[in-house]
């Protein structure tokens, strides 16, 4: 189907995404998001819990429910604050605060690999290279695109 030929839509109104992350143990998860995250505890169950930060909520999801290694981008007002948070509390900055043209983001890593990309508003200043999920860096390419950085 083309979007051309998009079907009609109806008045149902869709709420916010909350992103759902598979974590071996639920409670260490709860206890990395709120110590080292500053998230809040929104509920929990035996192996199901919500956190919340401003208006970002993520569910937590122990053994079941997707895959370990999934990433969220979230939007913040603040990446250079935020990190000088994380480097406080001792949260696992995967790349530090980057310019691109989307954003001025940064990642950071959970206790089970998933990977929250946290970005502000882009800055008036070059592109930066970029790490992918295998942890290789990319760079971007003169004539377009990004190419593998050596």
């Amino acid at each position: 189907m083309s979007t051309e030929q998009a079907l009609p839509t109806s008045t149902v109104k869709f709420g916010g995404v909350n992103p759902i992350f598979r974590v071996k143990d639920v409670s260490a998860s709860i206890d990395h998001y709120v110590r080292a995250l500053g998230f809040k505890l929104e509920w929990q169950g035996p192996y199901f819990a919500c956190v919340s930060r401003g208006r970002c909520s993520i569910f937590l999801s122990e053994g079941d429910q997707g895959h370990p290694g999934a990433w969220v981008w979230i939007g913040v007002e603040d990446a250079d604050v935020l990190l000088r948070e994380y480097q406080i509390s001792g949260a696992k900055v995967r790349h530090a605060p980057t310019n691109y043209e989307w954003a001025y983001e940064m990642q950071v890593e959970d206790l089970d690999g998933n990977v929250l990309r946290l970005g502000s508003e882009p800055k008036k200043e070059p592109v930066g290279e970029w790490l992918d999920m295998e942890g290789r860096r990319w760079v971007p390419n003169p004539e377009g695109g990004w190419k593998r950085a050596e």
